[in-house]
């Protein structure tokens, strides 16, 4: 699984009640998971090019954090449509990946008005 520390019991426990909600698609590697894509590969990135801010969001573009401790390899980094960063304040390194997640899928979502009603 695209190397994901996550085992499906880690996951469940993570996704609490609401796992039977959610649609999870597990690709062989990278290359599978490169010919599924059909939008924007949009690489949340400390080494991104384009503030969070400025970053302009489409309804199909899939959101990809790598590993808090490594990142992505350089090859995915080349490979995304776009690269974003949060801003942070001097000083301060990177947010973990959950809050980053949160904080990038919540703007993204308020951009393509994807908020449920």
């Amino acid at each position: 699984p695209m190397g994901f520390a996550f085992s499906d019991r880690a996951l469940a426990r993570a996704a609490m009640d609401y796992a039977a909600q959610a649609e999870v698609t597990r690709h062989a590697d990278w290359q599978a998971f490169e010919a599924s894509v059909t939008g924007r590969i949009v690489l949340l990135s400390t080494l991104g090019a384009v503030r969070l801010d400025a970053a302009i969001f489409e309804p199909d573009d899939i959101l990809l954090l790598g590993s808090e401790s490594a990142g992505v390899p350089r090859s995915v980094h080349d490979r995304a449509d776009l690269r974003v960063m949060i801003p942070m304040r001097p000083g301060f390194r990177s947010l973990n990946v959950a809050v980053s997640a949160a904080i990038a899928l919540g703007e993204a979502l308020r951009q393509t008005k994807g908020w449920p009603e």
